[in-house]
């Protein structure tokens, strides 16, 4: 009897012996798809590939999951990156496909594989670079101004622009990135100088910083910067932020200086009244300077700012006189870029017009719309009036009588002296105070009611063109 409790005790112990090899699997170490991962909001797909046996073992409602290690391959803390659906892989071997954190930043990464039924790890990968390139475009630094100065025996701080202008995708927006600065060495080799965020250069060089993506490649690099040592006054070169040409209707372009202390900027040579910041914004062109104080000594610089809009003229007076059965021809002259033309008559759009020039046979108020349909998108105008030619009288009159009936209600002279003929008139009160001045007379004087207080009050007149002077009185009669 105590044989036969012997012989089932030590069955019992076969079959859990059994049972227990079993219900454990060996997972393989997994191979990677890839050499390196170089990962980002374009592309973040990668493939491990791994094997387990005995398949039989895998339970139901097993899963599989991917453990990254941190940077140096230490597994202490290690991130789940990815679980397989229960059940979903039942035979060996095995492709994942998963894909990485966006805070990874290092070159000796690992991956293991572990199941939950049964419970099993496999050991880590071979070591691999992970980067997240969060950001991967190239950005701005020292205000994109691509010289500096520094005072001998001083430095220059060197920064990434945050934010920079209207097109820089500044890193610094980034919490999880680094930099690397690196100085040129020829016009294709470089040394790497400092890891940081800004970069204090007290030797003369080229300089430009990167983000650190370590061994993969990336398009998250900044412009160049040559810094020079002054021991004098020296110079450096101004900033557009629209660029030079700029187009004015993209609004104020913003200009920049270096580093310094403190700042003046000047306009055609004369000072701007408050401008005395690191930046000024414009939208006029002109020739800008700015004298920036590094301390020990000062800098200069200068800029001639061009505005990318276009020239225009029109070949009419702002006054236009048509005798009846006469025709006026306007012609726009302009160096737009494929110019669109929209004519007016008394604020209404003229059908079918769209060329430069327009023949007219009617008095009223014109205006000629140009713009430029191609680069800057800019407009200009011309407003113009036709009105009915006055009569060639032969003589300057010395008498007006405005009382409102029609006739010789306001003093009109000859047309060699109304509009159009660059004439000065001027017209005085008895006192000898001006009451009238014009280079365009339009034969209507008086504008306003007279004012009595004498019988017939005199006025006088002086009337130049072409370096000759006509004077004399003008008699007003109720």
């Amino acid at each position: 009897m105590r044989n036969f409790k012997h012989l089932i005790i030590g069955l019992c112990l076969v079959f859990l012996s059994i049972s227990k090899v079993q219900s454990q699997i060996v997972i393989s170490t997994p191979t990677l798809g890839f050499t390196q991962a170089c990962a980002g909001p374009s592309f973040n797909s990668y493939n491990a590939t791994f094997s387990f046996s005995p398949e039989t073992s895998v339970g139901a409602t097993n899963q599989f999951l991917i453990e990254l290690s941190d940077p140096t391959g230490d597994f202490t803390n290690a991130q789940v990156i990815y679980t397989s659906a229960q059940g979903e892989f039942t035979t060996s071997p095995a492709t994942i496909t998963f894909a990485f954190p966006d805070t990874v930043a290092g070159e000796n990464y690992r991956i293991r594989i572990k199941s939950t039924s049964p419970a099993a790890t496999s050991t880590g990968s071979v070591p691999f670079p992970a980067y997240y390139k969060i950001q991967d475009s190239p950005f701005t630094i020292n205000n994109l101004i691509e010289t500096a100065v520094y005072c001998a025996g001083s430095s220059y701080l060197l920064t990434i622009d945050n934010p920079g202008g209207p097109d820089n995708d500044s890193p610094l927006q980034y919490d999880s990135l680094t930099f690397n600065w690196y100085k040129e060495t020829s016009a294709t080799t470089s040394v790497f100088v400092t890891s940081g965020e800004t970069l204090s250069v007290s030797e003369p060089g080229t300089y430009f910083c990167e983000t650190n993506y370590g061994s993969c490649s990336s398009n998250s690099y900044s412009n160049r910067v040559t810094v020079s040592e002054s021991t004098t006054n020296g110079s450096f070169e101004i900033s557009s932020s629209l660029g030079n040409p700029f187009c004015a209707t993209d609004g104020p372009t913003t200009l920049s200086a270096l580093n310094g202390n403190s700042y003046q900027w000047f306009k055609d040579g004369d000072a701007i009244s408050g401008a005395t910041n690191q930046m000024y914004q414009t939208n006029e062109s002109g020739t800008y300077s700015v004298t920036v104080d590094l301390g020990d000594c000062s800098v200069s610089a200068s800029i001639t700012l061009e505005n990318t809009g276009f020239t225009s003229s029109i070949d009419v007076q702002e006054v236009n006189m048509l005798n009846e059965g006469e025709t006026l021809t306007a012609t726009v002259t302009t160096d737009a870029v494929s110019p669109q033309f929209t004519w007016y008559k008394n604020g209404t759009v003229i059908t079918g017009q769209t060329s430069n020039s327009y023949t007219i046979g009617q008095t009223g108020n014109y205006r000629v719309v140009i713009n430029q349909t191609s680069g800057c998108n800019a407009s200009n105008e011309f407003a113009f009036k036709v009105i009915e030619a006055f009569p060639d009288v032969p003589n300057i009159p010395n008498i007006i009588s405005p009382n409102g009936d029609g006739v010789n209600d306001t003093w009109v002279i000859p047309q060699m002296y109304t509009t159009g003929t660059s004439t000065d008139v001027t017209i005085f009160n008895s006192s000898g105070k001006k009451v009238f001045e014009t280079s365009d007379y339009l034969n209507n004087w008086p504008q306003s009611q007279i004012d009595f207080n004498q019988v017939n009050p005199v006025y006088y007149y002086v009337i130049e063109k072409d370096g000759q002077t006509k004077k004399g009185s003008i008699t007003v009669l109720k």
